[in-house]
């Protein structure tokens, strides 16, 4: 099965919500790898790399994120592989 990628950008009330934390959780549950920070802008920017189907799914999830997140808009840019390994959360 092939391997995606893709750089997500999530504006609306998405710091200080527990947004990072969920997005590594669901993350983690769907077998997706790369890497979500905080901008200081107030948007948060996530790379999702994995099965098509799995990135597609935390694409998605990414439009309601944690329960005391309110999301605006959900931009998505689509990438080249690059062999992330594991989510981390980022600063």
């Amino acid at each position: 099965m092939s391997r995606t990628r893709a750089r997500v950008y999530v504006s609306g009330k998405v710091q200080g919500v527990w947004y990072r934390d969920s997005t590594q959780s669901a993350a983690r549950e769907r077998g997706v790898d790369g890497w979500v920070r905080n901008l200081e802008d107030g948007r948060v920017e996530a790379v999702f790399e994995g099965r098509e189907d799995a990135v597609e799914s935390m694409i998605e999830w990414c439009h309601t994120g944690s329960d005391l997140a309110r999301v605006r808009e959900v931009a998505v840019e689509y990438e080249e592989p690059r062999g992330e390994d594991g989510f981390e959360m980022r600063r």
